[in-house]
């Protein structure tokens, strides 16, 4: 028993090793660089979804990965300056019990797009794989058939015409303790940490072991993982957009600029009295 807790010890400063070089191996990005970046991708990601609304396509974008990984950031980014109408967040809770006792897939397809929409899910399916199998909130049955059934899933997703993209946000031990720290020292962001968070806390191996049996029954050719090395979060970003920008051929359909036409001459309007309105307090 203490020879393989001995062992256990040594492949974790192993992995510990391994990523304190990683991280130490780039300077951290300068931040005019990344702002002047993030602004040019973020224009091509308006030209992106015009191409989808144009061609009607069915775009679907996974993200995966530890908790606080930075998905929710990269999807911020991703989608703070498109049209809400036509990309969509989906982030789900907690499944009722109606929904426990439907086919497992069941509460994901009505999420999914229709023609000229893109769809980015904040966690996924993929849930089953990872913190049910971990937490023991699925049975090895349940699990077993997901493994087996996910793939085929995804074909009839691509069979579909609908275009999926997997990502997968990778973050060392180090940098997950060091976010972990600074959310539970900032009052605003104190709500990311739930109590699964901090549980999850204490299975680092148990969650690495689900995600290699993962990778090797639901990475396949027609549906790729692509990993996200995301210890700096401003590169994760950037490198996650530039990725995405490549996986679709578009063309600019951007708007050209519209010449405003002059408002017509006040033609006897009389204003209501101010002081019948309500105002906010002008406290700033």
């Amino acid at each position: 028993m203490k020879k393989q807790e001995k062992n256990k010890k040594k492949k974790e400063e192993k992995h510990k090793v391994h990523y304190e070089a990683a991280a130490s191996n780039k300077e951290p990005l300068d931040k005019k660089f990344y702002e002047k970046e993030l602004l040019t991708l973020e224009i091509e990601l308006v030209k992106l979804l015009e191409w989808i609304k144009e061609k009607k396509l069915k775009v679907v974008v996974l993200f995966e990965g530890r908790d606080a990984a930075g998905k929710g950031g990269a999807i911020k980014r991703i989608t703070e300056s498109l049209n809400p109408r036509s990309c969509r967040v989906v982030a789900l809770g907690v499944p009722t019990e109606r929904e426990k006792s439907q086919w497992y897939f069941q509460r994901y397809v009505q999420y999914l797009p229709a023609g000229g929409e893109m769809v980015l899910f904040d966690r996924s399916w993929y849930n089953r794989a990872g913190v049910e199998k971990v937490m023991g909130f699925c049975t090895n049955e349940e699990y077993t058939e997901f493994m087996r059934a996910c793939p085929e899933f995804e074909r009839m997703l691509l069979r579909s015409g609908i275009i999926l993209i997997k990502y997968w946000f990778s973050v060392s031990d180090i940098e997950q303790e060091k976010r972990f720290q600074e959310r539970n020292n900032d009052p605003t962001k104190r709500w990311k940490l739930s109590p699964m968070d901090v549980e999850s806390h204490t299975k680092w191996i148990e969650y690495s072991k689900a995600k290699d049996e993962m990778f090797a029954h639901t990475d396949t050719k027609q549906s790729p993982w692509w990993v996200v090395h995301a210890d700096d979060k401003k590169r994760a970003r950037l490198n996650c957009i530039k990725h995405l920008l490549s996986t679709i051929l578009y063309e600019d359909l951007t708007p050209k600029p519209i010449k405003l036409p002059k408002r017509k001459e006040d033609q006897g309007y009389v204003r209501p009295p101010i002081s019948e309105q309500n105002f906010v307090p002008e406290v700033y």
